[in-house]
């Protein structure tokens, strides 16, 4: 068989002689290269390469720009300029090999196939409820901005039309990761393919470049800036929402690219808009993980914690939801908290629902009316009927305040909601519920592994104290008036700003007039052997060990006035009652917890400050949730009694995460630097 004869492609004479007019249609695969045909040379095998050469380079440029925050949309954007013109193609071999004329054609339409998807799907995510709220003003802006209607306006009309349901969600997540990993890439890298930075090379042409960047970053910056000063913003958050005005995405590159094939703007004016863009998104990620860190981002106010938080005063609470069956035992431990009119509660309840058919996080702020979005039926319901429970204690019980949330958002994200509301209504307790439920034969069981992720990461980043509620029968009856419920409190006490926490909010829930409390401090016996310096240890060793009793004799005697002045307080409270327990090690500290009077329906006690004391011993071994402590942990075991609910409480000590070891997926300025990143290629 002889070696087959390709068709020539035909070009357009006179003006037009760069320009390609047609090319061969049977031109799709090969027979093979073992038969010394060149697979470059038909569409399919050259696409294939091309693609993979691009995302070679991308993956390449992110593993290395990495340390440095850039965002994906940079590398791409990279990838296409060393490809392009600009480095490898200007080897004429190269061009011509791996990048010529014909072959990007098909390129280039798939990366438009790719940005028709993109905007497909960010149609299928918005929520037009919110759009319908302001009818006028959205109708306005979108006849505007629909006037030169681009094809991928049409895919974009198409993602809104389709309902909001299970329809939506399967084609998100079936377009997602092709789109977003292989035709997204593509486009970006096709711009890059287009760029000649010979163009911008004269100095003429490097003055209008700098000229462009300056009054395009500095107006937004500026105007921004001036917005948030009117309306008494923080500098800092000007600042952050003037950055991301600057950023520059698909859609501008859509802009861009419809007006050079139109040749409305020249190759020049191209590449300086290109790197205009480039250069904005180089600049802004680091800037703004550096400038509005979520470290650093809490306002200033004092009542973080119950212990600070005067008794004269209100007591501000976040009460997060997982489910329905939540409720019951968070209002009662609500209305066992003891409001009155000379100290009121105010409740703020925020039901956490998994993101699942958006594209960015919602919080919902709901009224005592009908609740009015649209979105999924079986979170309609919830969110219904957790209002109504709250509404209903509202009135039942005085001296309550009520608002209600809703939070829309990925489980990974979801603390930074969570911290974000605690932070906002300056709450000074966050109650959230343990992933495990209790089952009809006691065991406990976990409905959504998930829901301990965020706990944990609640703990790890919360700006105020934060108990972790584990029911065992506490749920039940919501309804009654307050001087009907009664409750037998017990706090274990251990020592530490925890557990001094976990006291400070029984000692409250003691001022019901129907509740008992019981106070059991643990002490260390003679037999407890003491750390002191060893001079067989190094001096750095030494040093750790020396200010470790350092700290712990300071908290000893925090915790020696706090429980003196306690006990001056209830002296005369029949309702009160306080032992001591000297142990000596971790088993017999489970001993004496195990002989603790069955009556108490509520255990509270202290998370513990992560240091392993000798009172807790060994006891760790077993621990199933760290995000318990080890006395919360051996509570909430099915070794103990499964009638007893537990609150374990972590009191707020500074700012910024603490025990950042436990967060499990990624850290908040991680995921910070993730959403710039999506904001980036959205715009």
């Amino acid at each position: 068989m002889g070696k087959l004869e390709m068709p020539p492609i035909l070009i357009a004479p006179g003006l037009l002689a760069s320009e390609t007019v047609c090319y061969p249609s049977n031109r799709i695969t090969t027979i093979g290269i073992w038969l010394n045909e060149d697979p470059m040379t038909y569409a399919l095998p050259a696409f294939i390469i091309q693609t993979m050469l691009i995302l070679l380079v991308t993956r390449l440029l992110m593993f290395i720009l990495k340390p440095f925050h850039q965002p994906r949309v940079f590398c791409e954007f990279i990838a296409g300029i060393i490809l392009g013109p600009s480095v490898l193609g200007q080897s004429e071999l190269f061009r011509k090999k791996m990048f010529d004329k014909v072959s990007l054609q098909l390129l280039e339409t798939m990366a438009n196939v790719g940005a028709i998807y993109f905007v497909f799907k960010i149609g299928l995510e918005m929520d037009l409820s919110t759009i319908r709220k302001n009818g006028k003003k959205a109708l306005a802006f979108a006849s505007v901005d629909a006037i030169g209607v681009h094809p991928t306006f049409g895919a974009f009309v198409f993602g809104l039309i389709v309902p909001n349901g299970p329809l939506t969600i399967t084609l998100v997540e079936k377009l997602e990761d092709f789109v977003m990993s292989c035709q997204i890439p593509l486009f970006f890298a096709i711009s890059g393919l287009k760029t000649n930075l010979s163009k911008v090379l004269e100095a003429s042409t490097w003055f209008i470049l700098i000229l462009v960047i300056i009054l395009s970053f500095a107006s937004k910056v500026a105007g921004t800036v001036l917005v948030a000063f009117f309306y008494e913003a923080p500098f800092r958050e000007g600042v952050a929402l003037g950055l991301l005005m600057n950023t520059k995405g698909l859609i501008g590159l859509i802009a861009l690219n419809l007006g050079k094939d139109q040749k409305t703007i020249d190759d020049t004016a191209y590449a300086i808009m290109v790197i205009t863009t480039i250069f904005m998104n180089a600049i802004i990620t680091p800037i703004l993980v550096k400038i509005y860190s979520p470290a650093r981002k809490f306002v200033p106010y004092k009542r973080r914690t119950i212990q600070k938080t005067k008794a004269d005063s209100e007591l501000r609470i976040l009460a997060c939801i997982h489910t329905p069956q939540n409720v019951p035992t968070i209002i009662n431990l609500l209305e066992a908290s003891h409001p009155t009119k000379k100290s009121p509660i105010s409740i703020f309840s925020l039901h956490l629902v998994e993101l699942t058919g958006h594209a960015s996080t919602t919080l919902i702020v709901h009224s005592c009316k009908k609740f009015e979005t649209t979105t999924l039926n079986k979170m309609q319901a919830q969110s219904d009927n957790i209002i109504h429970e709250f509404e209903i204690f509202r009135h039942h019980t005085n001296s309550v305040y009520v608002q209600s949330f809703t939070t829309i958002s990925p489980y990974s994200t979801m603390h930074e909601e969570i911290c974000n509301l605690a932070e906002d209504k300056h709450a000074a307790f966050i109650i959230i519920p343990f992933h495990k439920q209790q089952m009809v034969n006691g065991a406990m069981e976990a409905p959504n592994p998930k829901f301990q992720m965020v706990n944990r990461n609640v703990l790890a980043n919360a700006p105020c104290s934060v108990g972790i509620l584990i029911d065992r029968g506490l749920s039940g009856l919501i309804r009654l008036p307050s001087g009907q419920v009664s409750h037998n409190i017990v706090v274990l006490f251990f020592g530490g700003p925890h557990d001094r926490e976990a006291l400070s909010f029984a000692v409250r829930m003691s001022e019901h007039p129907r509740n008992s409390l019981t106070v059991i401090r643990f002490l260390p016996g003679l037999e407890v052997v003491d750390r002191t310096v060893d001079p067989s240890h190094d001096d750095i060793k030494n040093l750790e060990i020396l200010s470790l009793e350092i700290d712990k004799e300071k908290d000893k005697q925090l915790d020696d006035d706090y429980i003196k002045e306690l006990r001056i307080l209830k002296e005369n409270d029949e309702s009160y009652s306080y032992k001591q327990k000297v142990v000596n090690n971790g088993e017999e500290t489970m001993e004496a917890i195990r002989s603790v009077d069955k009556i108490h329906d509520l255990f509270i006690v202290g998370r513990g400050d992560g240091i392993e004391s000798t009172l807790t011993a060994g006891l760790n071994e077993w621990n199933e949730c760290p995000e318990l402590g080890v006395i919360g942990d051996l509570l909430g075991s099915s070794d103990f009694a499964a009638t007893s609910s537990i609150l374990v409480v972590q009191q707020y000590i500074g700012l910024g995460p603490h025990d950042g070891g436990i967060l499990t997926p990624d850290s908040m300025s991680q995921q910070e630097e993730q959403s710039i990143m999506n904001s980036t290629v959205r715009s």
